[in-house]
């Protein structure tokens, strides 16, 4: 509130008491920190103390009614996604492919867009290279079935070929044998995008942003996206529809990466 108030004295000496507070001030004021780079959430925040600050006065009898209380809150702007050019991911994937691992983890991010999340709860009996499949167990203990292309199952097999033995289930181990966790493949898409000299903030969501991406460029609809990602909110994609089984091969094959 004391920015709001340095404003107003800078901007309306005839402002002397809390009732001389109009609506069009503060319009003003939020269009003025609006010009200067703040940020919706800035702005959103700051609207709110004023809409606290007026309904307090209201209550105390000193003004009718607020005039903020009509101000529509400022749209709070999306981050902005991340995601990775051809040539960008390509780098990313041949820093890695001396490590069996670390390869067949880019190659699942890529190509099927999964949450690191759900990459680390990944187990063997998941995994059904034969039939194609794999199973993802999402957001509020939600299944889904995915399928793999060639080179994520190429990928996968090779892994397993060098996977140490280890009573531990999951399909990705770390050095100590047991379950890759989400900061450990966190750190290494981070260790493969400084070998790449990828200078972008590239996290393992900006990987499930460029499976997205680059598939949608291929063809994939909005609710082919979202049967692909898992997504929930209607916000986020479209409302799921699944695809007859021999269309989700074909589609996978055909927007390899």
């Amino acid at each position: 509130m004391t920015q709001f108030f340095t404003w107003l004295a800078e901007n309306d000496i005839t402002v002397t008491a809390p009732q001389h507070i109009s609506r069009s001030h503060i319009i003003d004021y939020l269009a003025h920190l609006a010009d200067h780079g703040r940020s919706g959430v800035t702005r959103a925040r700051k609207l709110a103390a004023i809409r606290e600050y007026c309904t307090f006065l209201v209550d105390e009898n000193r003004l009718p009614a607020s005039p903020a209380a009509t101000i529509a809150m400022p749209k709070k702007e999306r981050k902005s996604r991340v995601f990775l050019r051809v040539d960008e991911y390509m780098r990313l994937l041949n820093a890695a492919a001396g490590h069996s691992r670390d390869y067949a983890i880019l190659q699942l991010f890529l190509q099927t867009g999964i949450r690191v999340v759900e990459l680390t709860r990944l187990l063997l009996t998941d995994v059904d290279l034969d039939g194609q499949t794999m199973l993802m167990n999402g957001k509020g203990n939600k299944q889904r079935t995915m399928y793999l292309e060639k080179k994520a199952i190429q990928a996968i097999r090779a892994h397993l070929a060098d996977r140490p033995r280890s009573l531990d289930q999951h399909l990705f181990l770390n050095y100590q044998g047991t379950g890759f966790s989400v900061r450990g493949v966190m750190d290494s898409v981070q260790k493969y995008r400084n070998l790449a000299g990828i200078t972008k903030q590239c996290s393992c969501h900006s990987l499930r942003h460029t499976c997205a991406t680059h598939k949608a460029a291929k063809g994939f609809t909005p609710r082919q996206i979202q049967d692909l990602l898992g997504h929930e909110k209607v916000e986020t994609s479209f409302i799921s529809v699944h695809l007859a089984t021999t269309d989700a091969r074909k589609l996978m094959e055909q927007t390899s990466l």
